[in-house]
């Protein structure tokens, strides 16, 4: 007995140096790890640990793996779009023979039969097989030899132009109906896609700010705008910000499905609202102004508007200069610049003056032989640094009272 004291005594006395052994209790309650408990149905996200020709393996944790077909992640090609190591998500089907089965969609092979509930219930995605166009939408093929509806609303997020090209294809579906015990079940490809963009958007709103530059594809095209989707998220490229110039048709500049590059001009997350311009990835035609457009300079320009105080006169697309109706009626008072002139008319202009900062030039007529004591007294204002005084642009009222006062 004094023998085996000693023995235990010699085997539990540790010296400083050495290092203190794990009691009983701490091993056994780490060797001894509780089993992963799923629910049908339930969906994770789990590390591929291992993959052969028929399978994937990935980690659920608690020392438990699942499997999931490989032929969910092999593309029309053959490829196999995953690695060991990815993170994949996937949705707990069942446990057979110590074997936790797993899916990210279930497919169109008769095995999915039985879990075609689990999946409306559970809402798993659905691979199906589009067959034919029938009224009000598609005949869907899922699980096996099940037929079901997809309306021509849910099969995309935007309207279907072609109903052809989805003949034939496989897609993943949201089931939104289940009745009559899987005789009547309606799907949604939609739901799958708007669940993808929410996943990019969110991904977006972590790497977007104002000010960057983006590319994306219109998608379709109003009076008011383009809209252009930039993978994940959606916004207006307004007409004003289409092009440097006045733009008449937006259908002539771009065209639905055409791939552009756009810079990020507001980013209203809270109310899903995004707006690009298309006309900032364009030069802009006011940074060499001086030199293009030189104060004397002569040059002919197209009446663009017609408005009570003037003519505006475009000189090139986004460069718009103002002939004041004071200029127009060589010495005759006139009330309305479309006594003495008409849209898209071509005129020989004189530049009279260029504000760089406000984007304003003053124009004149080149052929007017200046006796025009008004338009004198306006070319004086305008040259001399003078500002509008009354609207946007003065009027000559305006500019003969500010001479009074000087006086």
């Amino acid at each position: 007995m004094e023998k085996m004291k000693n023995e235990v005594t010699e085997a539990t006395d540790f010296s400083a140096d050495a290092e203190p052994e794990e009691n009983f209790e701490d091993m056994l309650n780490r060797t001894m790890v509780k089993p992963v408990r799923l629910e049908p149905g339930q969906k994770i996200t789990a590390r591929v640990i291992e993959m052969t020709g028929e399978w994937v393996f990935i980690d659920v944790g608690g020392k438990s793996e699942g499997c999931i077909s490989i032929s969910e992640f092999t593309d029309e090609d053959g490829n196999i779009e995953i690695k060991k190591g990815d993170s994949v998500d996937a949705h707990f089907l069942s446990s057979e023979r110590n074997e936790m089965l797993f899916t990210t969609r279930l497919t169109v092979s008769a095995a999915g039969t039985a879990h075609l509930e689990e999946a409306y219930y559970n809402r798993i995605p659905v691979e199906g097989l589009v067959e034919k166009e029938i009224k009000g939408g598609f005949e869907v093929r899922v699980a096996g030899n099940i037929r079901a509806f997809c309306p021509y609303s849910q099969m995309g997020l935007q309207r279907i132009a072609d109903s052809e090209q989805h003949i034939g294809k496989h897609l993943t579906f949201m089931i939104t109906e289940y009745g009559s015990k899987g005789r009547n079940i309606v799907l949604s490809h939609r739901a799958i896609l708007e669940e993808e963009r929410r996943k990019l958007k969110d991904a977006l709103r972590e790497t977007l700010s104002e000010g960057m530059t983006v590319g994306g594809e219109i998608t379709s095209i109003r009076k008011f705008g383009a809209f252009v989707d930039i993978g994940g998220v959606e916004g207006l490229i307004p007409a004003s910000e289409i092009s440097w110039g006045r733009v008449e048709d937006i259908g002539s500049i771009v065209s639905v499905g055409q791939q552009v590059e756009v810079a990020i001009i507001k980013l209203d997350w809270e109310n899903d609202r995004f707006s690009f311009s298309l006309k900032d990835m364009l030069p802009d035609p006011w940074t060499d102004i001086d030199l293009k457009y030189p104060e004397g300079a002569v040059c002919k320009g197209d009446v663009a508007r017609l408005v009570k105080f003037g003519a505006f006169v475009t000189l090139e697309p986004g460069i718009d200069g103002l002939v004041h109706i004071s200029e127009l009626g060589k010495g005759k008072r006139i009330n309305h610049p479309r006594e003495v002139l008409e849209e898209n008319q071509t005129l020989e202009v004189k530049i009279v003056s260029v504000d760089k900062a406000a984007k304003r030039i003053s124009l004149a007529l080149a052929s007017d032989d200046g006796d025009s004591v008004q338009g004198d007294d306006y070319r004086k204002h305008m040259a001399g640094g003078g500002k509008p005084l009354s609207g946007s642009l003065g009027t000559l009222g305006d500019i003969l009272r500010e001479k009074l006062n000087k006086k």
